[in-house]
């Protein structure tokens, strides 16, 4: 149940098309589900502005495709994360026109409607980070924003992200996807008015902790305002955009 479907069940009461009685009905349909390995909310998207999505990590392929049906029959869109070859294929098989990300592990169903005006500018520091930064860019794009990218541009040749200006000077929101040494959001944040979130990634050498080195300098970044997510977390990265951006 979306805000547009509400809006549509509310003319139809007002034109007299529909009973109240019957709208109060459609909109009292089990705003949550409950399956015998899952308890679906079927009201996030009226909330949130985009329906519950599916964390694959852990489900299995008829978990995954099953709670996808569930939230399609409830007219919304699907955007699962962290899947396995087996479940994006599951998927695909079910809805031929999922769209399905193997870099970002990421599956889609669905249109989506736009929710926001601006651009969200996902930003790599290195090739490595891409899984990371595809979670975030398909997250963005089933939030219904315009999602753009600019890969590989780290603070170890500084030079390929200032000859990107223009892309980042346009962007409503850059979501900076670094791992290592992490520097790359400060500089970003440098650079730009808009909101910037960093991302710190997993990758790196053994001093990089899994990604703890990265997030610290993230957190300690001397750039105002630069906002930080969990480690490897596109996901929250494109959320909390799509938050801030639907404001604007």
């Amino acid at each position: 149940m979306d805000r547009s479907r509400v809006l549509s069940l509310l003319q139809q009461v007002a034109s007299g098309a529909l009973s109240a009685a019957d709208a109060v009905r459609q909109l009292s349909l089990a705003p949550y589900e409950s399956l015998e390995f899952a308890t679906i909310d079927h009201h996030r998207a009226l909330r949130h502005g985009y329906p519950e999505v599916i964390y694959g990590e852990g489900k299995t392929p008829h978990q995954v495709v099953t709670i996808a049906e569930r939230i399609v029959e409830h007219g919304g869109s699907v955007l699962a994360t962290r899947t396995d070859v087996a479940s994006r294929q599951a998927v695909l098989d079910r809805f031929p026109d999922a769209v399905a990300n193997e870099v970002g592990r990421t599956v889609r169903v669905g249109p989506v409607a736009p929710r926001a005006t601006g651009t969200v500018l996902v930003v790599t520091a290195g090739t490595s980070d891409l899984p990371v930064a595809e979670e975030a860019a398909e997250s963005a794009l089933a939030m219904g924003l315009v999602a753009a990218r600019l890969n590989d541009v780290g603070v170890a040749g500084l030079h390929r992200l200032l000859a990107n200006g223009n892309a980042l000077q346009s962007a409503g929101a850059v979501i900076v996807v670094a791992g290592m040494d992490g520097a790359l959001p400060s500089v970003v944040g440098g650079l730009v008015a808009c909101p910037v979130i960093a991302v710190p990634t997993s990758v790196g050498y053994g001093a990089a902790l899994g990604g703890l080195a990265a997030m610290f300098t993230m957190l300690n970044s001397c750039a105002a305002g630069v906002t930080v997510v969990n480690i490897d977390n596109g996901f929250g990265a494109a959320a909390a955009a799509a938050r801030i951006l639907a404001r604007c």
